[in-house]
């Protein structure tokens, strides 16, 4: 909604996160005399009931749409329904975060003024308020949440990957897919959809959009020894960025420089170290088995390995096969989707590897000491979601990193 469309009416903000903040923030700066207050869960057990008492809801995105009972928008709506800035849109079940920062990170390399905003960087509506160039370029990160009753598409609109994920938030895989699937909907005839054309719904969307479509481009400027990341997934998210970066006519040399400085993310195979002669990785990010599928590839030799968490009701099937045939001979199983893991391993492993169950990080630290082969690698990769106990995958991560240090 246009900022003009938002006078004279009493807001309610759902949510009061980070977005449901930077949302209030932005509606006090640019319309004073507007009415706004804000609720959730940890303010009012019965927020949900207030709605009803106000003109419209802006919906923060941890809150499903089918909780909202009247009229409302959303902080990324307000967003691009305020600014005429090219926009960089990126989405992806995973590899989201990294694809946009090195989308910026070529950018910036080249000279261009360009913000990083979105699920990775500031809220979109704080960048909004400070004032925009219009010659800027917006990097967006955008998940499923956001797209879900999103209406509009960005300039130049990207999707990595595309696996099941977030079924509980979206109410099944199809749901999902058409959150998804909204980065694409509003498109123009002159914008761009960039896309994995080795995914087949992907290819399909493309063949269907009205804008212009153009895969990966698989001619990455850098020698493989070069790259910073690690694994074919990793590839595909350069890709996707030098794809973007070719769109926008980036030389190649600024490219190649962009890249080869490029960080790695944390959490996002992240080598903590070798110690007592083990490497340690963490890929906390991986709470998908697509995911941990795609981390297990990216090795050789894996020695131990940490998988489990919340129960989604996800498929372990291929990831079971491939632990098998990786021959991986340690196994750490946190709850509560250990269970599932543990059954289809006794169902289809000859002889069941070594295993460890626990609740506990230290434990499982101490576990990949005393087991795994020297020279070989620890890695933790879950393949399902943080929430069973730890507060996200963050938290997970960082437990991880610190008692591979302290125990060494």
């Amino acid at each position: 909604m246009k900022l003009d469309e938002l006078k004279n009416k009493k807001i309610l903000i759902l949510g009061y996160g980070k977005e449901g903040k930077s949302t209030e923030r932005f509606l006090k700066e640019k319309i004073p005399d507007l009415k706004v207050d804000a609720t959730d869960k940890t303010i009012d057990p019965d927020y949900l009931s207030k709605q009803k008492d106000y003109d419209l809801v802006i919906k923060t995105p941890g809150i499903p749409k089918h909780l909202v009972t009247v009229p409302y928008t959303t902080a990324t709506n307000i967003f691009f329904a305020n600014t005429n800035n090219l926009i960089i849109g990126v989405t992806g079940t995973k590899g989201k975060s990294t694809t946009a920062s090195l989308i910026y990170s070529i950018l910036k390399q080249a000279g261009e003024n360009v913000r990083l905003v979105g699920n990775i960087g500031n809220p979109m509506l704080d960048e909004l308020g400070k004032g925009v160039n219009p010659e800027e370029i917006f990097v967006i990160e955008l998940s499923s949440y956001q797209l879900d009753d999103i209406h509009y598409s960005p300039h130049i609109a990207v999707i990595v990957s595309l696996f099941p994920d977030h079924m509980n938030y979206h109410g099944n895989i199809e749901n999902y897919y058409e959150a998804k699937h909204n980065l694409i909907r509003f498109v123009k005839e002159n914008d761009y959809f960039v896309y994995n054309d080795q995914n087949q719904i992907l290819s399909l969307w493309a063949k269907q959009a009205v804008c212009k479509t153009i895969p990966f481009d698989i001619d990455i400027p850098v020698a493989e020894q070069q790259l910073p990341l690690i694994g074919e997934h990793n590839k595909k998210n350069i890709q996707a960025a030098i794809t973007i970066a070719r769109i926008l006519n980036i030389k190649d040399e600024i490219i190649a420089t962009a890249i080869k400085s490029f960080k790695p993310l944390p959490h996002r195979l992240q080598n903590v170290g070798t110690f007592r002669g083990i490497t340690f990785y963490d890929d906390a990010i991986s709470t998908t088995p697509e995911s941990t599928i795609a981390a297990i590839n990216s090795f050789e030799k894996i020695g131990t390995i940490f998988l489990g968490g919340e129960d989604r009701g996800y498929d372990f099937s291929k990831l079971i096969e491939l632990l098998i045939k990786r021959k991986i001979s340690n196994i750490v199983l946190f709850p509560d989707s250990r269970k599932r893991i543990l059954e289809s391993l006794r169902v289809h492993a000859e002889t069941l590897p070594n295993i460890l169950q626990t609740e506990n990080m230290e434990e499982a630290v101490r576990f990949a000491y005393e087991n795994t082969p020297v020279g070989t690698i620890c890695l933790l990769s879950t393949a399902s979601p943080s929430y069973s106990l730890w507060k996200d995958f963050q938290e997970k991560g960082d437990l991880f990193q610190s008692y591979v240090k302290q125990v060494a």
